[in-house]
């Protein structure tokens, strides 16, 4: 029933080599003159792993002599929680009664770095890349069968993202932003039961390893956006 994944550490290394790559090209030369730093704050909606709303605020060009901007974000979104019969086996018992039903969320925070890296008419074309941090809530419940229970998860993560602006106001932009986040794998806990990716388990249900439950759980792995929104200059 158990198994191994080695491919967390291999998908570790990769996205840690692209993120390295990444910053690299965020602070690399021949960027264009940095402007007067001044703050905005952005408000987005549309896809992520389900429907979802974002946040951020932006620090733009803080340093003299590079485009560099700095952005915190918060994010939260619906998903899938995962396979509710199996989930019943890894955490609880291999009981069958009651309709199984799910649902799940998640927020997100994120801090990036940015900067231009090309033009779309007008408008700027920047790319972030940064971390991520998770917090997954997965709500398994057996109607009819007395039982429920949430299975959460709090993994980190890498991510880049490519996004522009154009003008709408004065101080006002339509914003369009699409990005890719990898998570890696965390201690899943749910009912009495933990399961951890290094194999430690507390009140393991049967012989189920972590490997089990990530196949039972729609934890944050890869995460694609799409999202379109507002950004309002403050300041300006």
């Amino acid at each position: 029933m158990t198994r191994q994944d080695h491919r967390i550490p291999r998908a570790q290394r990769a996205v840690a080599i692209c993120t390295a790559l990444g910053l690299g090209l965020l602070a690399g030369t021949g960027a264009q003159a940095a402007t007067t730093p001044h703050r905005s704050a952005a408000f987005e909606m549309g896809a992520t792993t389900g429907f979802g709303a974002r946040a951020d605020v932006t620090l733009h060009d803080i340093t003299r002599d590079l485009p560099l901007s700095l952005r915190l974000g918060v994010g939260y979104a619906g998903r899938d929680a995962g396979d509710p019969l199996a989930a019943r086996r890894v955490f609880i018992n291999n009981n069958t009664n009651g309709t199984p039903d799910e649902s799940g969320h998640s927020w997100q925070l994120r801090l990036d770095l940015v900067r231009p890296v090309a033009r779309l008419g007008q408008a700027p074309v920047n790319l972030g890349v940064g971390v991520r941090k998770a917090y997954f809530t997965g709500t398994f419940d057996y109607i009819g069968g007395n039982e429920n229970f949430d299975v959460t998860c709090r993994p980190w993560g890498l991510g880049f993202a490519l996004d522009t602006a154009f003008a709408v106001g004065q101080s006002t932009s339509l914003t369009f932003a699409a990005g890719l986040d990898r998570y890696f794998g965390a201690t899943m806990e749910g009912h009495d039961t933990a399961y951890s990716p290094d194999g430690t388990a507390i009140n393991a249900q049967d012989d189920y390893a972590w490997a089990d439950a990530d196949d039972a759980i729609n934890q944050p792995r890869w995460e694609l956006t799409a999202v379109m929104g507002l950004r309002w200059h403050l300041g300006r």
